[in-house]
């Protein structure tokens, strides 16, 4: 299907949006914020709210800031000046953002995030109903990594997963991932769009980053097959180009799009299946694999032939082929001690091998994503 019939009848009709700006696009060439890129940034994202679309902007740049503020003319590498620079840099960040949106008579406010704030459910729900209690007061929220304390197990290292997770938890239609290219290239030229865009990603030589940020092409590509996997439309576009989320939204052929998945995930299945931490393992059979990939059926005891990592019932579980394959993740019926005892065993049998039979299934396909 081309491109056009995705700009015109989903992005234009696009009520929700995340954008997401890279460092590369918000600061010049000494590596301090530009005033007028952030100015200007603002003036769109004013614009697009005025149309009663819902804005959720996730910005690097912190760090950019305050290597601006410090005089620092390199990144810094080491993880306590990393983090400290961010910290004087993010409350430069959020200043200039509040002087560039005041104008418009638009309010901003600061959301910063770590990893653990995706996976805990209860932390999740609550950034989803501070951002949608935020865009009623007609407010921006601003998102960012919080570099300053999170450390390597807690940090997702880059923003564009971040918009991505955004993106999925507010049910956003389009997810825009500004940076500093017109798009994805190939032989030099913009793709119109991508179809599968794990499959992009793949194909990009790796540790490409740009020289103030963490993240590269690779990361948005990761992103954006997030988001397309979920059913929603991501768009990888040139920040710099003028007016481009006006343009883009309305339908014009700019940036590259990722085609959406024709089916809608549920907002739990994308929890799941993409912000939650597997706390161990269930490894299955052949046929196993074939029932739930192929046929949609839930995982029975009869398909697991091992267990690893210690989970409790509830937790997240990654489902594995014997080749170590993530094929799905769900949420565990039976802790790990009692999957071992039931593994392999008929429906029939788990009472017995239990003292009771709570549930048939192991993981059930409503609480599952398929990966």
């Amino acid at each position: 299907m081309p491109s056009t019939h995705w700009r015109t009848q989903v992005v234009r009709r696009a009520r929700r949006i995340v954008v997401k700006v890279g460092t590369s696009a918000l600061t010049d060439d000494r590596g301090q914020l530009d005033v007028n890129v952030v100015a200007n940034l603002a003036g769109q994202l004013a614009a697009v709210m005025r149309n009663g679309i819902g804005v959720t902007l996730v910005s690097s740049g912190a760090v950019g800031a305050g290597m601006g503020e410090l005089g620092l003319s390199r990144r810094p590498r080491t993880l306590p000046l990393l983090q400290a620079t961010a910290a004087v840099g993010q409350g430069q960040l959020m200043r200039r953002f509040h002087d560039a949106f005041t104008p418009f008579g638009v309010k901003v406010a600061q959301i910063l995030v770590t990893r653990g704030d995706f996976e805990s459910r209860s932390r999740y729900l609550n950034i989803r109903n501070t951002i949608a209690a935020l865009q009623d007061l007609g407010a921006v929220p601003i998102i960012n990594e919080n570099d300053s304390v999170a450390v390597d197990e807690l940090r997702f290292g880059d923003n564009d997963v971040i918009a991505a997770h955004v993106t999925n938890m507010v049910r956003a239609e389009v997810l825009v991932l500004l940076t500093v290219v017109d798009g994805v290239l190939a032989d030099g030229q913009v793709l119109d769009v991508i179809e599968d865009a794990q499959t992009g990603a793949a194909r990009l030589p790796t540790g490409a980053t740009s020289k103030l940020g963490s993240g590269g092409m690779g990361s948005k590509l990761q992103a954006a097959h997030m988001v397309a996997s979920a059913g929603e439309v991501a768009i990888v576009a040139n920040g710099r180009t003028p007016d481009i989320l006006g343009r883009l939204l309305a339908g014009e052929k700019l940036g590259t799009l990722c085609v959406p998945s024709p089916n809608k995930l549920s907002s739990r299945r994308r929890w799941i299946g993409q912000a939650s931490r597997a706390a161990g393992r269930i490894v299955v059979d052949a046929g196993a694999v074939e029932a739930l990939c192929r046929k949609g059926r839930s995982l029975l005891p009869s398909g697991v032939t091992a267990v690893t990592g210690s989970f409790a019932k509830g937790d997240t579980v990654a489902i594995v082929d014997a080749r170590g394959r993530v094929v799905a993740r769900g949420l565990s019926n039976y802790d790990a001690e009692q999957v071992d005892r039931i593994k392999g065993l008929k429906t029939t049998q788990i009472a017995r091998a239990l003292g009771d039979k709570p549930y048939d299934e192991v993981v059930h396909r409503n609480n599952m994503m398929i990966l």
